[in-house]
């Protein structure tokens, strides 16, 4: 479907400056923007924003990441490595609501762009710091990508089968994990401001953000001793949660269903769903200790039923006896779903050079206020004009600013 913004989002009227590259910074300024925010993404001069050629695969020579984590954004271009391109960004963080930054901690302060400045200029600004490892700290200054904070937060230590090297996911988790909560962090601070008046700094660090979706392993080590370990594709004392081998729709090997099946009365629909209702009733497998304690004779029998049946076959019967379960969707898949077409988890907007451009939509979804893809990420500078002439600049003055390499 393609998006259509019937309504001005929540946080239509408020402006964000984003002031970051590559992912977890612009991925704060791709949520605020799906729900309504200006959001003005400032780049260096003649280069912009490394992920407008970044991506394995593009076509006609051009980035297919760029227009997803830049859309609903305005572009500018500005070296705030020097003192006429620091003055601009001051005018323009004068007026703003929320700054996004990701650079190396101490970076700002050495531009004259700290917060102690900016709050001293616009006291209402909230700035949204996300680095590796935190404003604060012995490793403040560590480069970190999101691949090092999946490592210190713990994530990859569990990632992949036992026995063999950790793996990573096949997205960038961490910067994922590290935008979603500095969006969070803006919004909350943002409240904090209709009491209080004033902006504050929200510090987000990549490690910190896996580190707060890593459960109770923290508390399993410190009080019992037990350190977890790679798993593989099960929850260990767990069972039946896990993949299983099925066939393509032509009968062949090749396809795998995940099956959760890990609670009693679930587990005995998963029996008669396989015509094997004794399992339930066997005490290896009745309660849910009994089948932790057995999971790989009880995966043994499920992936042997499995096997001999299509995935689609065996996601039919178990969703008609009620037992959640779902083969593998590819981005394939996606396209071709019913239940995304109906939600529009796919909108498309016409691109400039590569006609109709699909990708996910926005979540969450508001029911009075929803968020919307209004438009593709942008061309490198496209909005200096509209921005820079809004501060006062005339034509000539931008012209000279674009000579001397400022903009």
């Amino acid at each position: 479907m393609t998006s259509n913004p019937s309504t001005p989002g929540p946080l239509d009227g408020l402006r964000v400056i984003e002031m970051g590259s590559l992912l977890a910074g612009p991925f704060v300024g791709q949520l605020l923007g799906d729900f309504g925010a200006e959001v003005i993404k400032v780049e260096p001069p003649g280069v912009g924003d490394p992920m407008r050629v970044w991506g394995r695969h593009k076509v006609e020579g051009q980035s297919l990441w760029f227009p997803v984590i830049a859309r609903n954004k305005k572009s500018v271009t500005l070296d705030l490595r020097r003192e006429a391109g620091q003055a601009i960004a001051r005018e323009l963080l004068a007026e703003a609501d929320v700054l996004v930054e990701n650079f190396r901690p101490g970076t700002l302060e050495r531009w004259g762009l700290g917060p102690d400045e900016l709050h001293a200029l616009n006291p209402r600004l909230v700035i949204v710091r996300v680095s590796g490892y935190g404003q604060t700290g012995p490793y403040r200054e560590r480069a970190g990508f999101g691949s090092i904070g999946e490592a210190v937060g713990g994530l990859r230590a569990l990632s992949g089968e036992p026995g063999r090297p950790p793996v990573r996911v096949g997205i960038s988790l961490g910067d994922m994990l590290a935008g979603t909560l500095g969006a969070l962090g803006a919004m909350i601070a943002l409240f904090g401001r209709v009491r209080s008046g004033q902006g504050q700094v929200v510090d987000i660090s990549l490690y910190e953000a896996v580190l707060t979706y890593m459960e109770s392993m923290i508390p399993e080590y410190a009080l019992t001793g037990n350190l977890r370990e790679r798993s593989g594709s099960t929850l260990p004392g767990i069972a039946p949660s896990n993949i299983y081998p099925a066939l393509t729709a032509d009968g062949e090997p090749g396809e795998w269903v995940v099956i959760g099946a890990n609670g009693d009365n679930v587990f005995r629909r998963l029996a008669q769903a396989m015509q094997q209702p004794e399992l339930a009733q066997n005490p290896d497998y009745a309660s849910h200790e009994a089948r932790g304690r057995n999971m790989a004779a009880i995966d043994d029998i499920i992936a042997t039923w499995t096997a001999s049946l299509s995935a689609e076959e065996v996601v039919s019967r178990l969703e008609a006896a009620g037992v959640p379960a779902s083969k593998m969707y590819s981005a394939r898949d996606m396209l071709q779903d019913p239940h995304f077409a109906a939600r529009g988890n796919i909108v498309s907007l016409p691109h400039p050079t590569l006609g109709d451009f699909p990708m996910q939509g926005v979540v969450p979804r508001l029911s009075a206020t929803p968020g919307s893809v209004r438009s593709l990420g942008p061309a490198l500078g496209q909005h200096n004009a509209e921005i820079y002439g809004g501060l006062g600049l005339s034509g000539n003055a931008l012209a000279q600013l674009a000579a001397d390499g400022v903009i």
